[in-house]
């Protein structure tokens, strides 16, 4: 046998070696999670934000931690739009809310409003076919779907639509983590933020260029003569693969580069890369208080597992590390001395920094960062520290586990 063919046949049982071990721990946390209690009934801490309007910028924004709040504020905006609306999402549910949000976009298409939709192929694969099929007069982008040999072979289907965003009139924007369902509705914490103010026009300018990038035949191409700002307070960033520009990852080492005092991230997914974690470990080093929030058991269990992979890493070098308990924490959201703050989609992750189409508000607000810092200490209250000491006490399987699946980072 030469050493070529060795060498194929060794990578091929790691492979398989690497799926089978995460197929046994999808399956053994699922099994976990079924005999868990039910969440508190009361659900988790949140509370209401009021409208800030960002110093010296003009731009008024307004957090939003609880799903059926946003929805409504949402849906207020959309009934009052009187010329565009425009609608981009991850996942959108065939179920009550995804209905609600379908009827209200409908009902304003018929009055005259221009409707057009985006929403990714392969997150809503298991949403009825029928569902997916809006009436006609939502102009409707289905993003590579999974239809056929020649989409199957695709290999750009890694890069997913993964955008939260909705755009009213140029007037009025939302971004941010939410997708669209009841599922999100009150059961998962998740932040999005609305943008009133001339930088509105900025989330809309982004829908309207993914639109005519990705655009069928079949499909208007959007046009647009908005002026657009120059608002130095308040800045979109749009990872985009086609484009090749990927401005999320440089915003986010940038502003931990810059830290003097404290960084605080609120993520869902957590792998980060080299560079990522030395500069993280490089802030606490250098003594700013580095905390990171992270659900204790999200909704992939193959991404916690590799999450955990940097903890020793980062709490060794005086990061504090938070696991949220008993629901979904799915925020994608960082503050930064009390200064800097974003709310985005993307998460810390290869594809979502590297890969996938995402979009991040960039604020440079003190009025901001303190809304945005009470919400992280209002998080914490329902989540447990992990220490360097107890990480370091954890079952030889697990560390082993770890170190084996480390080199599926690239691919998540």
């Amino acid at each position: 046998m030469d050493l070529a063919k060795l060498g194929l046949r060794v990578f091929l049982a790691y492979a398989v070696a690497q799926a089978l071990l995460l197929v046994s721990l999808a399956g053994i946390t699922a099994l976990r999670n079924k005999f868990r209690e039910d969440p508190p009934s009361g659900g988790f801490p949140w509370e209401e934000k009021p409208e800030v309007e960002v110093e010296g910028g003009g731009t008024r924004l307004r957090l939003y931690l609880y799903g059926e709040r946003l929805y409504e504020a949402m849906l207020k905006e959309i009934e009052g739009a009187e010329e565009r609306i425009f609608v981009g999402t991850f996942i959108w549910k065939g179920d009550e809310v995804g209905r609600r949000f379908v009827d209200a976009l409908a009902k304003k298409a018929r009055e005259g409003v221009q409707v057009c939709v985006v929403f990714d192929g392969l997150a809503n694969v298991v949403v009825p076919a029928s569902f997916k099929r809006f009436p006609e007069e939502i102009r409707t982008l289905h993003f590579r779907p999974l239809w056929g040999p020649a989409n199957l072979a695709d290999p750009r289907n890694l890069l997913r639509y993964h955008r939260h965003e909705m755009s009213v009139d140029g007037r009025v924007a939302f971004l941010g983590g939410y997708n669209i369902g009841s599922l999100y509705e009150a059961s998962w914490r998740d932040t999005h933020v609305r943008l009133r103010g001339e930088e509105a026009r900025e989330v809309e300018n982004a829908f309207v260029d993914f639109w005519n990038a990705h655009r069928s035949e079949d499909l208007p191409k959007i046009e647009s003569d908005r002026v657009r700002p120059w608002d130095p307070k308040t800045l979109v960033h749009r990872n985009d693969p086609y484009l090749r520009i990927f401005p999320i990852r440089a915003m986010y080492l940038e502003a931990i580069n810059r830290a003097n005092e404290h960084v605080y991230f609120t993520h869902a997914y957590f792998i980060p890369d080299r560079a990522m974690c030395l500069e993280l470990s490089g802030a606490a080093k250098r003594g700013v208080d580095v905390q990171i929030l992270l659900p204790r058991s999200s909704n992939h269990a193959t991404v916690d597992w590799l999450a955990r992979r940097h903890f020793g890493e980062l709490l060794g070098a005086g990061v504090r590390i938070f696991l949220y308990e008993e629901f979904m924490l799915h925020a994608k959201t960082a503050t930064v001395d009390g200064v800097w703050s974003t709310v985005g989609s993307a998460n810390i992750d290869h594809l979502s920094l590297m890969g996938h189409y995402e979009i991040n508000l960039e604020v440079h607000s003190r009025l901001f960062a303190e809304q945005m810092e009470e919400m992280f200490e209002l998080d914490k209250t329902n989540a447990w520290e992990v220490t360097l000491e107890d990480w370091e006490k954890r079952p030889l399987p697990a560390k082993l586990a770890e170190r084996f699946l480390d080199g599926l980072r690239p691919l998540v």
